[in-house]
């Protein structure tokens, strides 16, 4: 006859949870993965699923009852990890919509807008598209499989334990957090240029021919020329945007070392 203890079904229950609070944290905030257009019962059963492939070769578990008070500080400590490494890859993303935003504020796309769902605010048309474009690249290059991989490497360096995280990890996040200002500027650089040049240019015509409707004429030649740059930069965007993903994974191994503390 089989028969367990109590200290034995929260050897069991600890062995699964804990690291499912983990990943369902990163689920909930990474890029791709943590889409509001995914059901939130995907995201647990597919948190639940690695979970249980994961648990054998997992470091022991420490001996807590799961629902004592040092169990739910554990439950919450795992949840802040996994959010915190799904903000990281996170921002990557939001660089790429900053350079939409700033491309398209020089093209005179500002007001082209509409509510997205993954955000819930309303987003440039042209900072959706490059998203979607980023988002595609993404895949391409298996990083939804590489973010996970760094997921699951991080139990090595920060196993599950009783102790508090160090402070200095979140102050990694927050300086990589600039990155959507200094990458998003990088991305959009070569088209503000060309469009800023083309505005300084309509301004000196509109001094010298004041009669010519600047307006009128300005508009097209914005848009047109955004449009046939974006034809051209686009594409050649892939080496920069292949470098901000390895960053991001790189920053994901600086975080998990930071929090696990000297």
């Amino acid at each position: 006859m089989i028969s367990f203890d109590i200290d034995q079904l929260y050897t069991w229950m600890n062995a699964f949870l804990w690291p499912f609070f983990r990943l369902l944290g990163l689920l909930g905030t990474a890029p791709l993965l943590g889409d509001s257009a995914i059901p939130g019962k995907v995201k647990v059963g597919l948190a639940a699923l690695v979970s249980m492939a994961l648990a054998p070769a997992l470091p022991p578990m420490p001996d807590i009852p799961t629902g004592s008070f040092a169990g739910l500080w554990i439950s919450a400590q795992q949840v802040l990890i996994g959010i915190a490494l799904g903000l990281v890859m996170r921002i990557v993303f939001a660089a790429v919509q900053t350079a939409g935003e700033f491309i398209g504020l020089q093209m005179g796309l500002s007001f082209a807008s509409f509510f997205d769902p993954a955000t819930g605010a309303n987003t440039a048309v042209l900072a959706r598209f490059m998203n979607t474009m980023a988002m595609l690249l993404f895949l391409a290059l298996n990083g939804h499989l590489m973010m996970l991989g760094g997921l699951l490497r991080t139990f090595d360096v920060l196993p599950v334990r009783q102790g508090p995280l160090d402070i200095n990890g979140w102050g990694v996040l927050l300086d990589w957090s600039s990155e959507v200002m200094v990458s998003g500027m990088l991305l959009a650089l070569p088209l503000i240029i060309v469009l800023l040049s083309i505005n300084l240019a309509l301004g000196i015509l509109n001094r010298t021919a004041q009669q010519l409707s600047v307006f009128a004429v300005g508009f097209p030649i914005s848009l047109m020329t955004g449009l046939v740059l974006l034809t051209v930069v686009l594409p050649q965007s892939s080496p920069f945007l292949s470098r901000l993903f390895e960053e991001g994974y790189a920053t994901m191994g600086r975080l998990i070392h930071a929090l696990a503390g000297p």
